[in-house]
């Protein structure tokens, strides 16, 4: 175990408070770890399920005059908070790998945003440090589900079949741990847990010695023995819909699963539909890259949005389901743009 030295709550000037906002899952927590061991800063920490995507939102007026950093999370999802902000004498800077329609130029903002399929915000984040902390990027990248191109910097890099496989199931796992329609529903909470990564330089360090790890492998399976019967409430030759009921594990696992028949079947595409505690649904959606796009899908819907690949919709009312089947149907058959 390698810890990480203690350090001094101030910003890059000393001027103003520090915020870090990131999101909850893998590329979230891996982000901010790579980017706190280059540029130690301690300070308010906001961040929740993977879903909880407008984190400016937990932010009242007398936070906004911060240096706020913000990883992991849609720009456009969060463009009024990012104006509140600067407008009140704050500093932002912005990593993400969403699409940002409404970026806008400020001299007091700073983007790193690529929508490209093959990055994510761990990657992003690696490539303004120089490689420094790039076993964690990759990390970032499995949970992610960028695994071609994971395994790929893993070769790269020469690390070992084993090596290699343990940073994909340690990905797998803290993105697992995102999962959830609230706090409550997970293992950890995300900033407890990056906390814990935090204290481990090397991934390898965090796999040998954290007991969050085991705890986090223990939960996965535990959960994972619910799926053994599960049949697609609906299925075409081009895509299948599942239908997970309100329970925690469900709500965990609904990530999980979608990835994983994402790449059992890559020419495939695949609705995951959860049911939230208000009867409705959260939607994860999975389409083969070269193909449809998943997040023109769910950007039809209120809350719905993600990446090329990887989309999902916030709460879809129940009432709506046998439409998005429609839609989803016709979407990766070719008849809808």
């Amino acid at each position: 175990m390698t810890s990480i030295r203690p350090f001094a709550l101030t910003d890059r000037t000393g001027a103003l408070p520090v915020v870090d906002l990131f999101n909850g899952d893998a590329d979230g927590i891996c982000s901010l770890h790579q980017l706190r061991m280059a540029e130690p800063r301690a300070g308010r920490l906001v961040s929740g399920v993977k879903r909880d995507i407008d984190l400016f939102g937990q932010l009242d007026d007398t936070d906004l005059p911060s240096d706020i950093t913000v990883l992991d999370v849609s720009f456009d999802r969060n463009e009024a908070g990012v104006r509140r902000a600067l407008q009140a004498g704050g500093r932002v800077r912005y990593f993400d790998h969403h699409s940002a329609r409404s970026l806008f130029h400020h001299p007091r903002l700073e983007s790193h945003i690529d929508p490209s399929a093959v990055v994510c915000t761990s990657l992003l984040v690696d490539r303004h440090l120089g490689g420094r902390f790039h076993e964690w990027a990759i990390v970032g990248a499995f949970g992610d589900n960028l695994l071609e191109v994971a395994r790929s910097l893993c070769a790269q890099r020469g690390l070992t079949v084993n090596q290699t496989a343990s940073l994909e199931q340690l990905g797998q796992l803290l993105n697992y741990n995102a999962y959830g329609e609230a706090v409550e529903d997970l293992h950890f909470s995300p900033i407890d847990l990056y906390r814990v990564v935090h204290h481990f330089e090397s991934p390898f360090g965090f796999i040998a010695d954290a007991d969050e790890y085991r705890r986090l492998a223990a939960g996965r399976a535990d959960d994972q023995h619910h799926l053994e019967t599960l049949a697609p409430h609906w299925r075409s030759i081009e895509g299948d819909v599942y239908l997970l009921p309100g329970e925690a594990w469900a709500r965990r696992l609904s990530g999980t699963l979608a990835n994983r028949l994402s790449h059992e079947e890559p020419d495939r595409s695949f609705a995951v539909l959860t049911r939230r505690s208000d009867g409705h649904f959260l939607v994860s959606v999975r389409c083969p890259a070269q193909r449809q796009s998943a997040q023109a899908l769910c950007r039809r819907y209120p809350g719905g949005g993600g990446r090329h690949a990887a989309a999902g919709i916030d709460r879809l009312p129940v009432i709506e389901l046998e439409q998005f089947i429609a839609d989803f149907s016709n979407h990766i058959t070719g008849k809808s743009s």
